[in-house]
């Protein structure tokens, strides 16, 4: 009784208010899945405006379920409702988000990362109570597509347009002729996309993982890269085929067990004058510099994700998808680069160069 009459009410109303925000968040994230799988976000981009009748007519599903779906979205301001014309709306902005797989911020690979997560939920409890790590071998087949989808947002609007510009020379070398290595490709959506912008460079990604290599390996065969795009199963401390012009690694280093040493070897597959860019999720060097909603959703994710891949590996060090640039320029210099340098800063990312 003593506890409850210390309550501060406002406080207390603000925090439940917050709860109820999250609540609702994770609730409807399964109907964006559906809408997503469905092709109701598509059919909404098309046609804007909607009645549930046409939508469910337009995607070959149950109207009455489209209607709920549409009820929940107007109810979470996903979509707008015209009352009178008992219409749902898809706003431009909104179109951006759900609609348009070329925005810069396009969500749906977001949503289908979170779906991972759920679905894996059991199996990262049980690594909490045992050694901590849960490879990506373990993992279910959304979160690699997921992951795909969500990262290749940022690398269609960030990586020709200013990352390569933000680092010394690379991008003349690339139009000269280089050869690249990308470690820890995944689906090969960073190296597919240079190898459209630089004909003359030639590519090769390397996963550990064999799915992701194979799932690489058609879609270079689709886009009539597979010539120049060449994708290899091996990990971050074995690949081979150096001297490399130009290496980097997306998204990837603070996922593995060693990363002073996967960098260590990338430095030995590197030319002398060559150029290791590492893309990493935006962070600060303290916690509480994280304390927004991009620190919010990645802290998440590597909980989930990130930091049991890890702890899967040999070494375990966990540097965590928050682990920020000084932490990250230390396992680079300890590694044997000599040069580092935060070479530019987008909204969900940090681009470090490091040079031999």
């Amino acid at each position: 009784m003593d506890a409850i009459a210390t309550i501060d009410q406002q406080k207390l109303d603000v925090f439940v208010s917050r709860i109820l925000d999250d609540l609702g968040a994770v609730a409807i994230a399964p109907l964006v899945r559906v809408g997503d799988e469905l092709g109701l976000y598509d059919a909404l981009a098309q046609a804007r405006r909607v009645t549930a009748q046409e939508l469910a007519r337009r995607t070959g599903t149950v109207e009455r379920m489209v209607r709920e779906w549409l009820n929940a979205h107007a109810a979470a301001g996903y979509l707008d409702y015209d009352a009178a014309a008992d219409r749902f709306v898809m706003t431009d902005e909104q179109a951006m988000v759900f609609g348009n797989p070329e925005s810069p911020v396009y969500m749906l690979g977001a949503f289908e990362l979170s779906q991972a997560s759920m679905l894996d939920q059991p199996k990262v409890t049980e690594a909490f109570r045992k050694s901590g790590g849960l490879g990506y071998h373990e993992r279910c087949k959304c979160l690699f597509s997921g992951m795909s989808r969500f990262f290749a947002v940022s690398y269609k609007a960030n990586l020709l347009q200013e990352w390569l510009p933000a680092l010394d020379g690379v991008v003349d070398k690339l139009r000269s002729g280089a050869q690249v290595a990308d470690i820890g490709c995944g689906h090969g959506v960073s190296l597919m996309l240079m190898a459209q912008a630089f004909e003359r460079s030639t590519f090769r990604g390397f996963d550990y993982h064999a799915d992701s290599v194979d799932c690489a390996r058609r879609e270079a065969e689709l886009t009539g890269l597979a010539s120049r795009v060449d994708f290899q199963v091996a990990d971050a401390k074995t690949f081979a085929g150096g001297p490399y012009d130009f290496a980097a690694c997306f998204d990837a280093l603070h996922d593995m067990g060693d990363p002073v040493g996967a960098a260590r070897h990338v430095l030995s597959q590197l030319a002398p004058d060559g150029t290791f860019m590492v893309i990493e999720p935006r962070a600060g060097d303290r916690l509480e510099d994280n304390f927004n909603p991009v620190g919010r959703l990645y802290y998440a994710a590597s909980t989930m994700i990130c930091t049991p891949v890890s702890l899967a590996q040999e070494v375990g060090l966990a540097l965590g998808a928050q682990a920020g640039p000084k932490r990250l320029e230390q396992v680079l210099r300890e590694a044997g680069f000599s040069r580092v340098r935060l070479a530019v800063e987008t909204p969900f990312n940090i681009v470090l160069e490091a040079r031999p």
